[in-house]
């Protein structure tokens, strides 16, 4: 454990230049990959839930003498809103779970019921760069595996100090921090899809010698969301002082294997304090920091209605109304209804864009809409909650009508079977667009599996993709390939992080 306490001032000191903290394409795609894995498998995601909220309410434990009251809190990036949960039933605090996926967080619903809980949250669809609450009207704002997703941190944590009330906390943890020892080779995915000799370097702790960045992160790039790895401890450190008086750390270590092992203690050795700040240089790991901004609490408002803590997102007027009613700007006119116990609380032009009535540009197979754009070669549909999709037979179709003009990107997101792999023949994949070939690509790997390329402009796309080798699992009459949840048109990609 790291503590310190600084002495800068918040970042209202500071003209910052403001810069969009996220694309407009990354923004879809977190809306995509929220809904698709929040409880796309509900047992296995609820075993990983009920593991995060143990560990996470350990580390919280053992800093509630710094954060001082958490009610009201907010999570940003809540997903299904289980950890919203903990603080809420375990920790007794009321507050918001915001995430920018409404799905997502409508699904988090089931979890209350499966967990026999009590005590809810609020739940709010909005932008962390852009959060629809007044200043200062929060003492406990916290994120998990969130910040890393954003391109400017500083926009971010700004607008995290502009919410919070004097002396609230900011609690963000599991950030990737950025490793020094490492040839940054290739990109390696999550254990499951990792091939045989990937899984015993992983086993001997030397993957992370070779490997590019955050093991498995490729899974949310396939979707679109750019992350942002750069950060070593160092740099965490000075952005935190940049925007909070004072600050707790935890950092935690990658001990894989016996020569991760013997780092970290070589590190702690060469450390003037015999911590973890050196290792955490040469071998990277997570991030867990509890943020102080300064000034003197107000006193408290117990009783007070939460809603009064929420504005506008539009023009940051005051919004009016009850849980469960249809809030309203006094100002600009402003209305979110409460649908599927969440409110959405987006500026109008972004709820327009994440959240549109119709979308030719898209054929997600958890939207009941898609099958309109369906052609020939598709099994019926399976899947549970936001992971929907389809088999293929050996050559399906499908018809997209770009939003935007010019150059498009097309994405196919699908899942390749393990048994698919064991045919002696490696399956292959091939895209024909508007009848001329767009790609052709062998696979290696079981999994998700996401395949891009670029289109010329057009005004219609007719996208064929063929697949081989056939084959029929075990006690089926049906032939098919691969199986296939989502195809789109990006016309707005942003560059990648490095």
């Amino acid at each position: 454990m790291v503590k310190s306490q600084g002495a800068e001032s918040a970042a209202a000191a500071f003209d910052l230049p403001r810069k969009p903290a996220q694309a407009l394409s990354v923004k879809r795609a977190q809306v995509e990959f929220h809904r698709f894995a929040a409880l796309g498998e509900p047992e296995r995601a609820m075993a990983m839930y009920r593991e995060e909220n143990r560990l996470r309410a350990e580390l919280l434990e053992r800093h509630l003498a710094f954060c001082g009251p958490l009610t009201p809190f907010l999570e940003i990036g809540a997903n299904v809103g289980h950890s919203s949960y903990l603080l809420a039933n375990r920790f007794g605090a009321d507050g918001f779970a915001l995430d920018i996926s409404a799905d997502a967080l409508r699904q988090g619903v089931l979890l209350q019921d499966a967990w026999g809980l009590s005590r809810d949250m609020i739940r709010v669809a909005g932008d962390a760069a852009n959060l629809p609450f007044a200043d200062g009207s929060l003492n406990f704002v916290f994120a998990f595996q969130t910040l890393s997703q954003f391109a400017d941190l500083d926009c971010l944590f700004a607008e995290v100090t502009r919410v919070l009330a004097p002396g609230g906390v900011f609690f963000f943890a599991e950030e990737p921090l950025k490793r020094m020892l490492s040839l940054r080779l290739f990109r390696a995915p999550y254990y499951g899809a990792m091939k045989p000799w990937e899984r015993k370097l992983w086993d001997w702790g030397l993957l992370g010698f070779l490997v590019k960045d955050v093991i498995g992160a490729q899974q949310e790039e396939g979707f679109g969301i750019r992350q942002n790895h750069g950060n070593a401890l160092p740099d965490w450190d000075r952005l935190i002082r940049r925007h909070f008086a004072s600050h707790e750390y935890e950092v935690t270590i990658p001990e894989r294997g016996w020569l991760e092992t013997a780092v970290r203690r070589l590190g702690r050795r060469w450390d003037r304090y015999q911590s973890d700040w050196v290792p955490a240089r040469l071998l990277g790991g997570t991030l867990a920091a509890f943020c102080k901004k300064g000034g003197t609490p107000g006193p408290a408002t117990a009783g007070a209605s939460l809603i009064t803590a929420l504005r506008c997102p539009d023009c940051h007027g005051m919004l009016q109304g009850a849980v469960g009613t249809v809030l309203r700007c006094t100002g600009c006119g402003f209305e979110a209804a409460e649908e599927g116990r969440v409110y959405t609380l987006l500026p109008r032009a972004d709820r327009a864009a994440l959240y549109p009535e119709a979308s030719g540009d898209k054929v997600d197979f958890a939207d009941p809409r898609h099958e309109a754009a369906l052609g020939e070669g598709w099994h019926e549909l399976e899947g549970v909650q936001g992971n929907r999709y389809r088999w293929m037979t050996e050559r399906a179709t499908v018809r997209l009508t770009p939003r935007t003009s010019g150059r498009q990107r097309l994405r196919i997101r699908g899942f390749v079977h393990e048994d698919y792999l064991r045919l002696g023949e490696r399956p292959k994949i091939s895209v024909a667009v508007n009848g001329t070939r767009a790609g052709r690509w062998g696979i290696d790997r079981p999994g998700l599996t996401v395949l891009e390329a670029e289109l010329p402009p057009a005004d219609r796309y007719q996208v064929e993709i063929a697949a081989s080798p056939p084959w029929r699992p075990g006690g089926e009459d049906r032939t098919i390939t691969w199986n296939v949840s989502c195809v789109q048109l990006i016309a707005d990609e942003p560059a990648r992080f490095e």
